[in-house]
């Protein structure tokens, strides 16, 4: 079993990959978010044999549904009519924050890492580091109730 973690942008959507095993994610890439998104995210799911996908749902400090909520269930609906895959929500809270700072451990940089870091902050691999956050935090969740079962 393969899933596909999608973190929703309004400019560029981060994509990140499941192991076979549905245990560990990785970032994948980016895919702007225009006409040809769900042709790009179609060519990931065959050639990669994905089975079901999770999508971040975006909410505020709260844990309310923000303004970014309703265009992710546009998205949903439409990846849902186009590939007839499972989809799952993962509550995404501040996963672009934590993927900049490289994960949730504080690392000391040197000048040439701290310069690769802000290029790589300007391509965008951000988002499909925060892609692979949220697809991971929903495999936990779901390997462990396999656990408790």
């Amino acid at each position: 079993m393969k899933f596909i973690g999608i973190d929703y942008g309004t400019k560029r959507i981060g994509i990140a990959i499941s192991d076979e095993n549905g245990t560990l994610a990785f970032p994948k890439e980016i895919v702007l978010n225009d006409a040809n998104t769900l042709k790009r995210i179609g060519e990931i799911i065959e050639k990669e044999k994905i089975t079901e996908l999770v999508i971040g749902e975006s909410v505020d400090f709260s844990g309310k549904l923000n303004a970014l909520s309703a265009r992710i269930e546009v998205f949903i609906l439409e990846l849902q009519e186009k590939f007839n895959l499972l989809i799952h929500k993962q509550k995404e809270f501040l996963t672009s924050v934590e993927a900049r700072r490289g994960g949730s451990n504080k690392i000391e940089l040197s000048p040439s890492q701290a310069h690769s870091k802000v290029k790589q902050i300007k391509s965008g691999r951000i988002d499909a580091s925060a892609a692979a956050l949220i697809l991971q935090r929903y495999l936990d969740k779901r390997n462990m109730a396999k656990r408790a079962e």
